[in-house]
């Protein structure tokens, strides 16, 4: 057996096609047939489903989301037409009717081998694009304002740069408001479907923005509560990481267990907040939080005062004094502008190019690209 091999379990009733499956799986030279009175997780499991598959479909639901196996296959000898549909709704990856067909088995266990090598975790992994978690030091900075133009403005000084951009304010979110799009998926569905996630799977289900910026909306309403693990949001930057130069994350701000996961994973996070003292305040107390974690570290968090105008009552030195750390940017005042754009579902640069804020936002994108 080889070092690496892929554990698969076979829970298959019908002897003859159990026998058929085995030979297929040994004959890949990758796979091998683990005991089911063995301990239960396992990379593949392929599962035969009888007359009652609902109670089939539940278990599979339930297999996939505690991450007792990687990806379901299914095989049955019903002819209910709805079958098929219905597998792939639970999550199933693979149908085989039966009597099954040895080379299309042997066609999914190696393509199955294929998603598992892109699924290994990033250290075994070529990186190629780089992570900007943008968060708020408080409700109401206008993170998502700078997300948004981060990524527009990425993408206009770089034309052949690929960027992505994903809204991670549960319930909240309003990326698709600011860009004006009207997605069909968001990354609660992708969480609830990781086992399938790969490239093609990626790519299908975000949405592209005129700006050439793609977009991963936040689930609406409760649905999208609980879904994301550190594991799954790990899985799913690294996917992301594999196709995107730029993954420009807007955090708001949480604070949950996934959340640490991405500043764990972040090349750079972007504190965002306002001169006033509330926002000082929890700034300092992040920046603290940061250190005590151990993560980011120092060199990779940067500083954006947003809203900025020369007349607030605490002046830019007093506010570096008082987080004892440089602010990076300071991005002018210019609710008008900025106002006119959200409710176009447009960029800053796309509506007032010669901005102050504008031309701010485009440094701040530079400042990424280098020279």
């Amino acid at each position: 057996m080889p070092e690496k091999s892929i554990s698969i379990i076979l829970e298959v009733k019908n002897p003859k096609v159990k026998g058929d499956l085995e030979e297929v799986i040994l004959s890949t030279g990758v796979c091998h047939v683990k005991n089911s009175g063995q301990q239960i997780s396992c990379d593949l499991l392929i599962l035969e489903v009888g007359e009652n598959f609902k109670k089939d479909f539940q278990l599979i639901q339930s297999i996939l989301s505690s991450d007792t196996a990687k990806e379901v296959f299914l095989t049955s000898s019903s002819l209910d037409p709805n079958l098929f549909i219905h597998a792939l709704r639970a999550g199933a990856r693979e149908f085989f009717p039966q009597p099954i067909k040895r080379d299309d088995v042997k066609e999914a266990l190696l393509k199955f081998k294929e998603r598992m090598e892109r699924l290994k975790p990033a250290k075994e992994k070529k990186k190629k694009g780089k992570i900007i978690n943008i968060i708020g030091s408080k409700g109401g900075v206008g993170t998502t304002t700078i997300a948004v133009n981060l990524a527009t403005s990425l993408k206009e000084l770089k034309e052949n740069l690929s960027v992505v951009l994903i809204d991670m304010n549960l319930i909240f979110g309003e990326v698709p408001v600011f860009l004006n799009i009207d997605s069909a998926f968001n990354w609660g569905e992708v969480a609830r479907n990781i086992s399938r996630l790969d490239v093609t799977y990626l790519m299908s289900v975000l949405s592209k923005h005129s700006s050439g910026v793609y977009v991963l909306p936040s689930p609406t309403g409760l649905d999208g509560v609980n879904v994301a693990t550190p594991a799954i949001i790990e899985k799913l930057l690294n996917e992301m990481l594999e196709v995107f130069d730029f993954v420009i994350i807007d955090g708001g701000q949480s604070f949950d267990d996934s959340s640490l996961k991405m500043f764990e994973m972040s090349d750079s996070v972007l504190l965002v907040g306002t001169l006033s003292l509330p926002c000082l305040t929890n700034m300092r107390r992040l920046l603290w939080t940061f250190k005590k974690l151990e993560y980011p570290s120092e060199e990779k968090i940067r500083i954006v005062i947003n809203r900025f105008h020369k007349k607030l009552d605490v002046s830019s030195k007093e506010a570096e004094e008082t987080i004892n750390k440089k602010i990076s940017w300071l991005i002018p005042n210019d609710y008008a502008t900025t106002m006119s754009a959200i409710n176009r579902g447009k960029s800053l640069s796309s509506i007032a190019p010669d901005q102050e804020i504008s031309k701010n936002l485009r440094k701040m994108a530079q400042s990424f690209l280098g020279k």
